[in-house]
């Protein structure tokens, strides 16, 4: 009896065979019952899979997503799959986020309701997950009756608990990004997120109590080591807005109706962050009145893969919110970098938008999958160009891995008319082969660990390459000239058919058409990832199949001009567009209000503690000297611009920017995603000078 208290109280303080011992010994019935009530609760951990929840954020309904949008997919995909190879019992969610001002803008521009409009682009990102072979177990939508009722059930507990409350916004509101912003976070007088126009708004509000919990949560940061991920979000999170101190969050809107609404307030309509961060416990099954099997079994999240412009949301509002709700928090959330077009960030109005069904056409699904993994670098910007595309193909797939397989097995068929002879002594470089096997599922658990999944991705194509050497260094075709190094030439194709059922099993979470693929052409069983160093998953006596080419060789020169004669294309009718993607049409009498003047630059020197900033004085011929604040620091000095004629928006409404009174705007051409240009006018012209 004592054992089974100790077991109750401690649950894994005793092991397995002392209960069943003392339940097979036992004449009393109440050691029976507390022995079934506690397998009924699953305290045998032993006995289950370990648990691992993954989540991707919930994809925006705006537009069909390209092909940066969905690496995230097929990271978060290649994560589970591993998982589920070692032995996991993984819950893969991810979905879409459908409400907000922005949809119902699009709606009516389209002529239909907004849930006709996100019905029609919901479906669209589902396929594109299907298209990329993801196995997600749960596709959230948003607009799932279950999910709405559970957010308005959330918003009510915070609101009658007190961390939520009403009052008023004022303020400056970016509707592309949903988002309200004071004049001093504003970059050059716009969204600091995404660079465009703001507007100025006012209205009665919902607001949740972020600062009632800025301690809890720093303290939690802080010694969750790992929590954020990599570690210079978790500065960037600390340093740039937890410290400095957290403003209550606006959670409600009045001006659009495109929303849950507010079950007790029937003007507002619940702002999208608790609408859309929620859906990570909705999915399953939670409710804060009742509790739900599959929410107790999952949750926490294990970890939530997020693109690195929304870190912010997922590590102070999503942990604060689940702190007031009394529920844990998630174990870790990456932002990942972002996939640029070459070293542009991706823009349907640039026309340098690539769509995943488009490259999956041309090169192959797991082709598109072995790209978008191998070439993003865990926390730094990745990119993707036709070149580089084509030259991975090749190089890796088609000459590496494809021709590995398929000169194999068609040795093993020549030589051996395709039974699997059994291995005979070992020599220095089958060990050494065999040590490569060992020290590519080493790489490859270390960096999945982390997350780090292009070095993951390499480690096993070292392993494909160090085969590929193994074959010359043993030459088989010159074994089989000899009859009497026919039991070497066995065990020579033996460790290199093995090599390759290994080979299987680790691009398995990658590309897992073409490991299915090889052991078509193995005649084998896919190989237990448990058992993968020992070397022996292959029985001698079966036979292999027939040699089939995994990847054939692209064309180079003749696929490259076809992709960038498609390119340039969609780049002209990019520019034929009347309506660029964000931005609106204006009258002439609109533009005509904007008074463009020429300036001298008479002093500039740097704004403290405003990194981006540098504080103009100019010579507009008013005989006033003008003030501008511009970030442009990060390319021009002072001595570069002292002197200089420049063009400034002199009618512009004065703002604040980091102390600094800013009273007008030079103009500046944007050249590449990193490098701007001010436009410097003729020194001839007069100061003051209208320009128009």
């Amino acid at each position: 009896m004592f054992l089974i208290n100790s077991y109750v109280k401690g649950l894994k303080n005793i092991p397995y065979f002392s209960i069943i011992f003392l339940y097979m010994r036992s004449k009393y019935i109440m050691i029976y019952i507390a022995t079934v009530n506690i397998i009924q609760k699953g305290a045998f951990s032993m006995c289950e899979k370990p648990k691992f929840y993954i989540t991707t954020a919930i994809a925006y309904t705006s537009r069909k997503p390209h092909i940066g949008n969905s690496y995230e997919i097929v990271l978060t995909d290649a994560i589970a799959r591993y998982k589920r190879m070692q032995g996991f019992d993984v819950f893969f969610l991810t979905g879409t986020d459908e409400h907000g001002q922005k949809i119902e803008e699009y709606a009516k521009a389209a002529g239909v309701t907004p849930k006709e409009y996100v019905d029609g682009v919901a479906g669209e990102i589902k396929n594109i997950c299907d298209l990329l072979n993801t196995t997600y177990d749960k596709f959230i939508r948003t607009t799932d009756g279950y999910h709405e009722k559970t957010v308005q059930k959330i918003f009510k507990k915070l609101y009658e608990q007190g961390d939520i409350y009403k009052s008023e916004y004022e303020g400056l509101y970016c509707t592309p990004c949903e988002s309200f912003w004071t004049e001093s976070q504003l970059v050059d007088g716009k969204c600091p997120d995404c660079g465009r126009e703001v507007k100025p708004a006012k209205e009665e509000a919902y607001f949740l109590r972020l600062s009632k919990y800025q301690k809890q949560l720093e303290e939690f940061i802080e010694s969750n080591e790992s929590f954020i991920y990599p570690e210079a979000r978790k500065k960037e999170m600390l340093n740039n807005f937890i410290k400095p101190g957290l403003q209550d969050l606006c959670v409600s809107r009045t001006s659009f109706k495109w929303g849950i609404p507010v079950t007790f307030d029937d003007k507002h309509v619940i702002y999208v962050w608790i609408d859309a961060l929620s859906n990570y416990i909705t999915a399953l099954g939670y409710d804060p009145d009742e509790s739900s099997e599959l929410y107790n079994k999952y949750w926490p999240a294990d970890i939530h893969i997020i693109g690195k412009d929304i870190v912010r949301f997922h590590t102070i509002y999503w942990p604060i919110m689940l702190m007031a709700l009394g529920e844990p928090l998630p174990k870790q959330v990456y932002g990942h970098p972002w996939l640029l077009f070459g070293e542009d960030k991706m823009s349907k109005s640039r026309g340098n938008v690539i769509y995943a069904d488009e490259l999956t056409s041309v090169f192959g699904v797991d082709a598109v999958r072995y790209y978008l993994l191998s070439e993003m670098p865990h926390a730094h910007d990745g990119s993707i160009t036709y070149e580089a595309m084509i030259d991975r193909f090749n190089a890796d797939l088609a000459n590496t891995l494809g021709n590995l397989v398929n000169r194999t097995i068609a040795m093993q068929n020549k030589y051996f008319d395709g039974v699997i002879q059994a291995p005979g002594n070992s020599e220095a470089v089958d060990e050494e082969l065999k040590e490569a096997a060992k020290k590519a599922i080493a790489d490859l658990d270390s960096n999945v660990a982390e997350y780090k999944m292009s070095d993951a991705v390499e480690a096993v194509m070292v392993f494909a390459r160090r085969c590929n050497k193994y074959i010359d260094e043993t030459m088989p075709w010159a074994l089989a000239k000899d009859e009497a190094q026919k039991e070497r030439l066995g065990t020579v194709l033996y460790n290199l058919l093995e090599s390759i059922h290994i080979l299987s099993a680790l691009i398995s979470p990658f590309m897992p058409e073409t490991a299915v693929k090889i052991n078509e052409q193995l005649c084998a069983a896919p190989a237990q990832y448990a058992s993968l160093a020992d070397f022996n998953s292959l029985k001698a006596g079966d036979k292999v199949g027939t040699a089939v080419p995994l990847f054939n060789r692209i064309d180079a020169e003749k696929l490259l001009s076809e992709l960038l004669a498609k390119q340039e294309e969609k780049m002209k009718e990019a520019q034929k567009e009347d309506v660029p993607e964000g931005i609106a049409q204006i009258s002439i009498e609109d533009f005509m209000k904007v008074e463009l003047k020429a300036a001298e630059i008479t002093a500039c020197e740097p704004i403290p503690r405003a990194k981006k900033l540098l504080k103009l004085t100019l010579n507009d011929g008013s005989g006033v000297d003008r003030t501008v604040a511009s970030g442009i620091a990060k390319w021009y000095s002072p001595d570069d611009l002292i002197g200089k004629k420049v063009v400034v928006v002199s009618n512009l409404k004065p703002a604040v920017l980091c102390g600094v009174e800013s009273n007008g705007m030079i103009l500046a051409a944007d050249c590449s995603e990193d490098d701007v240009k001010v436009l410097f006018l003729d020194p001839s012209i007069p100061n003051g000078s209208k320009i128009r």
